[in-house]
């Protein structure tokens, strides 16, 4: 099938490619030419596992193309993406010009019987509207516009096209199931769920998918508070109240508040979206304010440690979750500003965030790796779960830093194996662990004297 792809995004292209790999021939159109120069050297503008590679051997296949031209790639195309930004308003509403400019740039170069599919994330009766305004423009309806509201987890979005949990087709009408249904019939056949329903189903779908994912994170941070202050762990909670089928394992890991290009804005959306339609959603609405709050309660318990001194905190992560590079809404954004502000001096590393780190949050000190900017740290800060930060040397941090205290805001260590090297372990839902007296003979890093100070901060 002939698709084109409107948008060279993080959506964009992870779906053209993937659509690629099922077989299509896929173009994908952007409005930047220098992005689509690049392409088509196969230089991908983010990182994304596994991505780099797809696009790579389908450009070599003949699959995939990338070019600034609408006009030349429309016309024999049998479905058309629709995968341009839709960036929140002040009041939480999305701005859907980018959507409508592309349809009303398209509507007079498909052919009839091409379907049109908003892939963008939309608030409801959006697909309908899109409908309206293409027949207007062509002065028929023959051509159609459905909805394929997308699940992409950045980090793992191949592996959740390919292997997806279900396909949701929103179609208002059979021509537009049929053309949907055959395009996806690779991952139909290997046994995903396909589940089609009308548009405006499908564009709740996915706003109420990932409102009720974001507040199983802000239940299970909540409920992390708890432990804090009741002596528990909620790691072991978490796993308790996991094993419930009704409930499961997924998004119960308690941490510094959800980030990224979906949850914030999809969720601020949701709650917008209710608003409109008056029918005020007042757990997310809550959930957002929570989840702010969370961010900025984080900074002030890592000034804590410090006593309100100033001195130096070594960040280690910036990017809202491990494997991507993606910082939106990150809590280092809230974070990092905060120590600054506090008169702390920051030193930063990322694998894969500094560059879009920088330019959001100037003012930090980075480093090539973990050791380096743990040197002469008074405190260590783990904000993202990179693999790398599970596996650090806990000794040879040890010997580096100045200060004794690990803020954890991701549980990566049982907190013994961190006291076991003189270390005071802070971590998320569970009570701070101190060292011995005798762990502290054994590793007194800045001294002695500074032991008793550090150990009756406030956690």
């Amino acid at each position: 099938m002939d698709v084109v792809m409107i948008g060279a995004g993080y959506v964009g292209l992870t779906t053209g490619a993937c659509l690629a790999e099922l077989g299509h021939c896929v173009v994908c159109v952007d409005t930047d030419s220098m992005k689509v120069a690049r392409l088509n050297r196969a230089e991908v503008p983010i990182y994304e596992p596994g991505l780099s590679e797809l696009i790579r051997r389908h450009m070599m296949a003949g699959r995939l193309a990338f070019t600034h031209d609408l006009a030349s790639a429309a016309p024999q195309a049998d479905a058309i993406f629709i995968a341009v930004g839709t960036p929140s308003g002040d009041d939480g509403d999305i701005d859907l010009s980018y959507v409508k400019g592309a349809a009303a740039e398209l509507a007079p170069l498909v052919k009839p019987g091409a379907v049109i599919v908003i892939k963008s994330t939309v608030v409801a009766g959006t697909a309908r509207m899109i409908a309206d305004l293409v027949a207007e423009i062509r002065g028929d309806s023959d051509v159609h516009v459905a909805s394929n509201p997308e699940f992409l987890r950045e980090g793992s979005a191949i592996g959740d096209f390919l292997e997806a949990d279900r396909i949701v087709i929103g179609a208002d009408d059979a021509h537009s199931a049929d053309v949907l249904a055959e395009l996806y019939a690779p991952l139909r056949k290997k046994g995903v769920p396909f589940v089609t329903t009308t548009t405006t189903n499908a564009e709740l779908v996915k706003y109420a998918a990932n409102a009720f994912l974001a507040l199983k994170i802000g239940f299970i941070n909540e409920v992390a508070d708890l432990c804090e202050a009741a002596d528990g762990d909620v790691a072991a909670v978490a796993e308790g109240i996991g094993l419930d089928r009704r409930i499961g394992r997924a998004f119960l890991d308690a941490g510094p508040g959800f980030g990224g290009s979906c949850f914030p804005k999809d969720t601020r959306a949701f709650a917008a979206t209710g608003r409109r339609y008056r029918q005020p959603q007042a757990l997310v609405e809550t959930l957002i304010q929570r989840n702010e709050a969370r961010k900025t309660k984080l900074a002030a318990k890592i000034i804590a440690q410090l006593g309100g001194k100033g001195g130096r905190v070594a960040v280690l992560g910036t990017a809202f979750k491990s494997n991507t590079d993606d910082v939106r809404d990150s809590a280092a954004l809230t974070v990092i500003p905060a120590l600054l502000d506090a008169g702390i001096a920051v030193v930063a590393h990322d694998p894969k965030a500094r560059k879009a780190t920088e330019r959001l949050v100037p003012g930090a000190l980075w480093r090539d790796c973990p050791y380096e900017a743990a040197k002469d740290a008074d405190a260590l800060v783990i904000l993202t779960e990179w693999a790398d930060y599970a596996r650090l040397d806990l000794g040879r941090i040890s010997g580096l830093m100045a200060g004794r205290s690990i803020v954890d805001c991701r549980n990566l260590f049982a907190p013994h194996e961190v006291t076991r090297h003189g270390l005071k372990y802070v971590s998320i839902g569970r009570r701070p662990a101190t060292p011995t007296p005798r762990q502290k003979e054994k590793h007194p890093g800045a001294g002695a004297g500074n032991w008793t100070d550090i150990a009756a901060a406030p956690a």
